[in-house]
């Protein structure tokens, strides 16, 4: 996402420093400068969500923050995730705009987690959001989140990201090959998933499910990308012995330039998601890969999905499991729903589209050509 919003800003002519943590890849955006933090503590790897190594770096980001600060002068910074109290904290006797970077609202996101379910936490932390909302100048949150910013501070201003929906072309001798690597011959039929295996994006009820799809489709095979290093969901009763069957294939997390050929490959692609205020990206990139779609039906995945380019189901593992065996067995519909699919992401999710939008945030938030993106990620 910060990604597509850099090459966005570049190509509108903004001059943007990056600062984020000491880890990573660098890449090359006309207008972009990285800056980033030192590493004190010798973290090699960040794990998705919340995290010791991510507090830890926060610290090293806050301090060369403010010296930032100090040394430029900046029309504007444009805070990710919780990186917007850092520069909110930073800019207290200096007036400079913040574009908060809400990807996803921060008490929901801990609510699972150890320690966080406390009622005193949670109050904490909702009181946190709040006074952040407050104070920052421009909110732009994930599709799915604007409604929760306006009923936690009304008079807050607030956007939401539509990031561009654009796949390439795969070439038919890439999917085989593909196939091929991962030991699947071309006529099995393949339900993917792409994205993090946290507990949110409701893995497990697609697990419970692969079951009851294959009573129906007994060839039907399942390929999970986005695995850590450990490989498979932790904890679950059915994952080894699935993929010891061959009815479930876990791979390690790619790189998104290297996504086509998964989704391309796919004659279903599942988003089991339970809950969460904002919008998965993988969702983008899935109405662009023209392939049918079967989701839980929630309001998040409701902001770009409808039942004419999707199958939306009930979450929970038997809703899930007759909408997969739907299309599987439908292949007359799942034609359908993915040409609806890849048509809306054409007409409404382009990349020109989604530049204009950077434009209106930035013209509305700063009038000058100069930025600061403070990012953890």
């Amino acid at each position: 996402a910060a990604r597509q919003v850099l090459a966005a800003l570049g190509q509108l002519g903004y001059s943007v420093d990056m600062l984020t943590f000491p880890v990573g890849g660098d890449v090359q955006i006309p207008g972009l400068r990285i800056l980033r933090t030192s590493n004190p503590f010798g973290v090699r790897e960040v794990p998705i969500g919340f995290s010791h190594q991510k507090l830890l770096l926060d610290l090293s980001l806050a301090s060369a923050l403010s010296r930032q600060l100090r040394e430029r002068h900046y029309t504007c910074i444009h805070a990710v995730e919780e990186a917007a109290f850092l520069a909110v904290a930073a800019t207290r006797f200096r007036r400079v705009p913040i574009l908060y970077d809400m990807q996803s609202s921060l008490p929901e996101q801990l609510a699972n987690r150890p320690g966080f379910r406390l009622w005193p936490v949670r109050r904490a932390l909702e009181s946190a959001e709040r006074w952040l909302l407050r104070r920052c100048d421009l909110v732009v949150a994930s599709a799915g989140l604007a409604a929760h910013v306006s009923h936690t501070v009304p008079d807050a201003v607030v956007h939401e990201w539509r990031f561009p929906s654009t796949q390439p072309e795969v070439a038919p001798v890439e999917m085989r090959s593909l196939r091929e690597q991962l030991e699947l011959p071309p006529d099995l039929p393949l339900v993917v998933y792409s994205g993090t295996f946290e507990a949110y994006q409701g893995l497990h009820d697609l697990l419970d499910a692969i079951p009851l799809v294959r009573a129906r489709v007994p060839s039907a095979t399942f390929v999970l990308v986005g695995a850590d290093r450990n490989g498979a969901p932790v904890g679950h009763r059915y994952a080894a012995g699935l993929q010891n069957s061959g009815a479930l294939r876990i791979i390690e997390r790619q790189p998104r330039s290297r996504m086509a050929p998964y989704l391309a490959m796919a004659d279903v692609l599942v988003s089991p998601r339970v809950y969460g205020g904002n919008l998965p990206l993988k969702i983008f990139d899935y109405l662009a890969a023209g392939r049918a779609i079967v989701a839980s039906d929630i309001p998040t995945h409701r902001t770009v999905l409808a039942e004419d380019r999707a199958v939306l189901v009930k979450p929970g593992p038997e809703a899930l499991a007759a909408g997969i065996v739907g299309v599987l067995e439908d292949r007359h519909c799942a034609l359908r729903l993915g040409h609806a699919a890849r048509l809306f992401a054409e007409r409404h999710l382009g990349w020109d589209g989604f530049v204009e939008s950077v434009a209106e945030f930035y013209d509305e938030v700063h009038a000058s050509a100069g930025a600061l993106l403070v990012s953890g990620t």
